[in-house]
């Protein structure tokens, strides 16, 4: 805790219709993380939600504090989310994940993986290896994302076991240079970046 404590955390939560689920997620992730003593920010980047998601965000800032929660406002795909929200994080690790509840909100193991253990300039949720998987999805979506994954490992090798999730920790300053490299965007983006990190040497973990 004491490591974690000089350090800061910044969530990335690309949003849309998310006005439900929104609360929720941020409710549980700043108890999870003031809980693991980690210092955090939660950056809500809406991608225009016509379902009311910004006036929620709007809440969740003078409830929490512009301090923890920050929003903005994009509409460009998938990717470029990302570097939009990256200008006004200010940690020093970032964190990508969904707002609609599939990612798991217990950051710090996360954190303990790259700060205690590895030391890694990037950790990755993966849903294959050791005790990962999903929960709720049909036979169609599960073969198709294990197909994926399996043309990427023969035709790649990027050495990650997961490259279509989006659930991740970088070190800010990683992640600024995988950016500037990356040209796709949508669900091509996350593959072609854990395939540049280790194009350019970075070192990768997965939980």
């Amino acid at each position: 805790v004491t490591a974690a404590m000089a350090e800061r955390v910044s969530v990335l939560l690309p949003t849309y219709n998310e006005r439900d689920n929104l609360p929720l997620v941020v409710w549980l992730l700043a108890r999870t993380l003031s809980d693991s003593g980690i210092d955090f920010e939660i950056i809500i980047i809406d991608d225009g939600s016509p379902d009311g998601t910004q006036e929620v965000a709007r809440e969740l800032e003078k409830i929490y504090g512009s301090d923890k929660i920050v929003r903005q406002l994009f509409l460009f795909p998938s990717g470029t989310a990302y570097i939009h929200g990256m200008k006004y994080a200010t940690g020093n690790f970032i964190v990508i994940m969904d707002a609609d509840l599939s990612h798991h909100v217990r950051l710090h193991f996360m954190w303990v993986h790259s700060q205690k253990e590895g030391n890694f300039d990037i950790v990755s949720g993966t849903r294959y290896k050791g005790n990962g998987g999903v929960y709720g999805w049909d036979l169609k979506r599960k073969l198709i994302s294990r197909g994926a994954n399996f043309l990427t490992q023969v035709l790649l090798r990027p050495g990650a076991s997961d490259l279509t999730g989006s659930f991740r920790l970088y070190r800010k300053e990683v992640l600024q240079k995988l950016m500037e490299k990356c040209v796709s965007k949508g669900y091509v983006f996350q593959m072609e970046m854990i395939v540049r990190a280790r194009q350019l040497g970075f070192t990768i973990g997965e939980v």
